[in-house]
């Protein structure tokens, strides 16, 4: 009978479905152009609250969605890349780098557009703020780092593919269920204590995240409106 462990809470999988939801209707509605740049506004908005809230759970939220449980060191990414290292439940270190260099780009890519103007069909809302040479310097970063995102995704879906083709492991599966299932016969590839920390995820958890994602909204809704 294979193990059953719960590695990602529930916050975590909906947070990671609409931003894929958001990310995909930010890229249709900006290549519609015209009316639909509303819609591309929104789905930023709605991107921008939901790092904001991704990186407050990476450090308040349940075990393997903490940043400190999959942070890769030189030395993990080494021995990982070598063989040396040892399964984990979570995030691998090439993972790991993937999630913070997404998280990065996103980011960039939401405040950014915060500022930009095309003189056409949208303006940011802070960008009256600013000066023109920064405008066009943010809608410059706005432009080239949409790229830099599309790269990283291709990546992402690339790796799944590998992983699920190669290496015999669903990486969707648990980001739907939660739950990751460990064959007895694989355990001792793991560390004991990494086997031993399943995540929280209960009414308390889900209730702290549900307060903390309104509060954000909230905030960023009030902050783009009162501009």
């Amino acid at each position: 009978m294979k193990k059953i462990i719960r590695v990602w809470d529930l916050p975590i999988r909906v947070f990671h479905w609409l931003l894929v939801l958001c990310i995909v209707g930010s890229l249709i509605s900006v290549n519609l152009g015209g009316n639909a740049m509303e819609w591309h506004a929104y789905f930023g908005y709605s991107v921008l609250t939901l790092l904001i809230f991704r990186i407050t759970w990476g450090f308040v939220g349940s075990t393997h969605a903490r940043f400190s449980s999959f942070f890769p060191s030189l030395k993990n990414i080494l021995n990982y890349l070598q063989g040396k290292a040892p399964h984990v439940l979570g995030h691998n270190p090439l993972g790991a780098i993937s999630v913070f260099a997404l998280l990065l780009a996103l980011s960039i890519q939401a405040l950014t557009g915060l500022f930009v103007d095309d003189e056409i069909a949208f303006q940011g809302p802070f960008a009256k703020y600013v000066s023109n040479s920064t405008v066009s310097l943010f809608s410059k970063v706005h432009y080239w780092n949409h790229w830099l995102i599309y790269t990283l995704i291709t990546i992402h879906i690339a790796a799944i593919i590998y992983y699920q083709k190669f290496k015999g492991a669903d990486l969707l599966k648990p980001m739907i269920s939660g739950d990751k299932e460990i064959d007895p016969s694989e355990e001792a590839n793991y560390l004991p204590s990494d086997l031993g920390r399943a995540s929280k995820d209960g009414a308390l958890q889900r209730g702290i995240a549900l307060m903390l994602l309104s509060l954000i909204a909230v905030v960023v809704g009030y902050l783009i409106t009162s501009s």
